[in-house]
């Protein structure tokens, strides 16, 4: 598969530098908040706490560009991004970082409340992007459209697919509640692990 590498302004500038800042804690926010719902607030308070180390603010701050991810742009320019590798490898709120391809289950069960931040993250990250433009589907379209490439378990797989569908049809506050997300769970997973 050949790569086609674009041309992109990746000089680091101090409004670029300062909008990326901005466009972090606004996420963050949002994370925060849908984790509160959610019944897990530390998981929001601490949520993406190294977005802001050097190997991932600078790089991201770089190829910023508004309403669309730094990661994709610099991916599109360099072909990978030191930003993504650093940041999956230390959140448990990705599902990549549960992938371990020489272990004997390659994709585990994602403990509860990783899931519940990545449900949390996922949403959040389509408000920030997509703006007024976000509508309750948006998640589960994405989910659907880019899920062939996403190395989960197949319960993880069910269960992302059934919350980002009860978001699109009944919304993100009848269905980002601790007792709903907590009985998905259990009805699809089996405990609540911690």
């Amino acid at each position: 598969m050949m790569v086609k590498i674009m041309k992109f302004n990746d000089k680091l500038t101090v409004k670029k530098f300062f909008a990326h800042l901005h466009n972090v804690n606004k996420h963050r926010f949002k994370v925060f908040v849908l984790c509160l719902r959610a019944g897990i607030p530390w998981r929001g308070l601490v949520h993406d706490l190294s977005k802001y180390s050097p190997t991932e603010f600078l790089e991201s701050a770089r190829y910023y560009s508004k309403g669309y991810s730094p990661i994709i742009n610099c991916k599109k320019v360099k072909g990978y991004s030191e930003a993504w590798l650093h940041h999956k490898g230390r959140n448990k709120h990705h599902y990549e970082y549960w992938n371990d391809y020489t272990a004997p289950n390659e994709t585990p069960i994602i403990p509860y409340k990783y899931l519940i931040e990545m449900v949390c993250d996922t949403l959040a990250a389509g408000l920030t992007y997509q703006g007024k433009k976000w509508t309750p589907s948006y998640q589960l379209n994405y989910w659907l459209k880019n899920r062939e490439f996403a190395k989960v378990n197949p319960k993880i797989d069910f269960l992302l697919t059934k919350i980002y569908t009860e978001v699109s049809e009944q919304g993100i506050k009848k269905t980002i509640n601790k007792k709903n997300l907590k009985n998905l769970y259990i009805k699809y997973i089996g405990s609540c692990n911690k």
